[in-house]
């Protein structure tokens, strides 16, 4: 339960965080993140959900019916 009343303290963002909207005058070690307390444990995992700086672009597969790709498999088609 005392972990629970323990107040976070919020720390500067770091180089990864250049260029992001939510960091306002974009120095790092300085400016602080607007929207999360500490930016470097959102990088440690990999990106951060909140940068606005980076394009995330969907990849998206073609689906091919099972039974479709075993006829063109079997005419020597793919």
């Amino acid at each position: 339960m005392a972990a629970l009343l323990k107040t976070l303290e919020q720390t500067p963002i770091i180089d990864k965080c250049l260029g992001c909207a939510h960091a306002p005058n974009g120095e790092a070690g300085k400016t602080m993140c607007n929207v999360y307390r500490d930016p470097i444990w959102k990088w440690e995992l990999g990106q951060c959900n909140f940068a606005t700086h980076i394009k995330k672009e969907a990849k998206k597969e073609a689906f091919i019916n099972p039974l479709k790709a075993a006829k063109m498999r079997a005419k020597g088609l793919r």
